[in-house]
């Protein structure tokens, strides 16, 4: 729980840099942005720019505590692998919310060939840069650094609950008409911490935890994070080409098994994931010694799959 709470308030300390600044730079009229979408796009920056810092000072700045422990051509061909796996999976969670009427096909321009696939680049883009920055922070930095000093439940959970909660924890939106100034920016923050506990949003944390939870033990099972970005990007590719092709159907009498948070992931998803994940249990994870972050050269591929 420590090391949990040191990546937590890292995060914090982006955010509360995002907020200081947020109001400056939009005072100077060069940003013409949602107030919300300034401060989420400069918690990021921040992030991404004492990254590097953060993991010299907490002593996880190798190749191994950030999950690839392994030669490039593995992790690529892990990578590769995974997100067709990843495909696959999410692919049959798409497919049975349109058999049962949650989603149902785009009627517009949508669905043309060129449109589909400059989405599709889009999505597989997008898909392998969001993989490869949060499975590296998650299944590999906070996953080692909780690993190291803790038995495998222990990594599991903690960076499972963290990356569904990160995904809740979003500056709030203005509301139409309402001046951005400090107060504003403040409100906005508080409301941070508020807006992720909402019993609206319960369904799609709960796949998520579990999507946290699958990629966490795929993580320790292959002692590398190839197959987990690979996984993630796959996911991402299906949601976004899906909410491409497809609308949400609030008439449907199935809608309650998916949430709010993007129109697929819910209680359907969780069912689906977490069945995996106890699947994968059986392949004897929980069984395997503790995760060393360095280990001898000929030791690395012990035990291990692609």
């Amino acid at each position: 729980m420590k090391e949990t709470g040191l990546f937590f308030l890292y995060l914090l300390a982006c955010l509360l840099l995002g907020v200081l600044l947020a109001y400056p730079l939009m005072a100077t009229g060069w940003v013409h942005e949602a107030p919300h979408r300034v401060m989420g796009r400069l918690t990021q920056a921040f992030a991404l720019l004492g990254l590097w810092p953060f993991l010299e000072a907490t002593g996880l700045n190798s190749r191994a505590a950030l999950g690839y422990d392994a030669t490039p051509a593995r992790l690529l061909r892990a990578v590769w692998r995974g997100w067709l796996l990843g495909v696959a999976i999410l692919a049959v969670l798409a497919l049975t919310e349109v058999k049962l009427g949650v989603r149902v096909p785009e009627t517009s321009s949508a669905g043309s060939v060129p449109d589909l696939l400059r989405k599709a680049a889009q999505a597989l883009i997008g898909g392998l840069l969001v993989g490869l920055a949060e499975e590296t922070f998650f299944r590999g930095a906070l996953f080692s650094a909780i690993r190291r000093r803790g038995p495998v439940p222990s990594a599991v959970l903690w960076t499972a609950l963290l990356y569904a909660l990160l995904h809740f924890m979003k500056p709030g939106r203005l509301p139409d008409g309402a001046a951005f100034d400090w107060a504003a920016s403040w409100r906005m923050f508080t409301e941070v911490f508020t807006g992720a506990f909402q019993w609206k949003d319960l369904d799609s944390m709960a796949a998520l935890f579990l999507v946290g939870l699958f990629l966490a033990l795929v993580r320790e099972r292959t002692g590398h994070i190839g197959w987990c970005i690979g996984l993630h990007a796959g996911w991402v590719f299906v949601i976004q080409v899906t909410r491409h092709v497809t609308d949400g159907n609030p008439a449907s009498a199935y809608g309650f098994l998916v949430g709010s948070y993007d129109g697929m992931i819910g209680w359907l998803a969780a069912g689906w994931i977490g069945a995996l994940a106890v699947g994968f249990l059986f392949l004897g994870v929980l069984r395997r010694g503790p995760a060393q972050p360095q280990v001898r050269a000929n030791e690395k591929d012990r035990g291990r799959t692609d």
